[in-house]
């Protein structure tokens, strides 16, 4: 269930209020990290925790008990369990439950710091307030069996150049190349185009092979970015606003409606 804003000034600043309160909550997860600001802020961000808590927990179920507008979540109780599994519920669900799980369960300390951390999830719930978060969404959406593809013909091609690398170089350098696994970060770094220098190889054969993998990895890994490119461009040319200058719509398709209408009363008058 997504907002619509377009046209409601109340959606739209809601939106940038939750907007600001969730950067806001993960700058205070970054910015207590640091032991002084801790001490010195602890009070302030305590509070800010708060009531972020206070303000996620009411959105949370204020939608659970109105998502059965929604035709797809319309009945009553099975609607709301349907939208409570939902990717964007469930993200808005973890934003505030580890808040509660050590006041209904009694968990050793350690673990309630680690629970702490989990607020860092409540970026996640950008993706529901940021258009732009929403454009990559369906992008993604969009491109995702070519990404698979790509995605697994990278994953076929990383096993391959480990298996390789490894025959080729882990009696040269056991301690580099001493598994497959352990190739495999060569592999990774050497398809990220990256390359940290911490294990290359150095025996002929090895060397070969790395020049091969490098100048094919240089064409496999372009393919997503060109993939994602392709997705944002489409999605981009369909979310422009189409006008029409006879009556004002921003219905699309309208305008073509309205064009053809147009050519049928000028051969008509052409006729007449």
């Amino acid at each position: 269930m997504e907002e619509s804003p377009e046209g409601n000034s109340a959606a739209h600043y809601f939106n940038i209020f939750m907007t600001g309160l969730i950067i806001g909550n993960v700058l205070v997860v970054i910015l207590e990290t640091s032991a002084p600001l801790h001490a010195q802020f602890y009070p302030v961000f305590f509070a800010i925790d708060i009531i972020s808590i206070v303000i996620f927990t009411i959105e949370y179920f204020l939608r659970l008990w109105i998502c059965t507008i929604d035709p797809t979540f319309q009945q009553p109780v099975v609607g709301r369990l349907r939208y409570a599994v939902t990717p964007f519920a469930l993200i808005d669900l973890f934003a505030f439950l580890p808040f509660y799980i050590p006041f209904i369960i009694p968990l050793d300390l350690r673990f309630i710091r680690v629970l702490r951390l989990f607020r860092i999830i409540r970026l996640l719930k950008l993706g529901r307030y940021s258009d732009s978060m929403k454009l990559f969404s369906r992008v993604i959406s969009r491109a995702k069996d070519q990404l698979l593809l790509v995605l697994t013909v990278l994953f076929v091609f990383l096993v391959m150049a480990s298996t390789f690398m490894y025959y080729a170089e882990h009696e040269a350098q056991p301690e580099k190349f001493g598994s497959i696994p352990d190739a495999m970060w060569w592999a990774i770094v050497t398809l990220g185009t990256v390359g940290y220098g911490d294990a290359y190889p150095i025996t002929p054969v090895g060397k070969i092979f790395g020049a091969v993998v490098i100048t094919i990895c240089i064409a496999v890994f372009a393919l997503p970015a060109a993939i994602l490119s392709s997705g944002y461009i489409e999605e981009s040319q369909k979310a422009r606003v189409i006008i029409c200058p006879a009556c004002g719509h921003r219905i699309e398709g309208h305008e073509k409606d309205h064009n053809h209408q147009k050519e049928k009363a000028t051969d008509q008058d052409g006729n007449s």
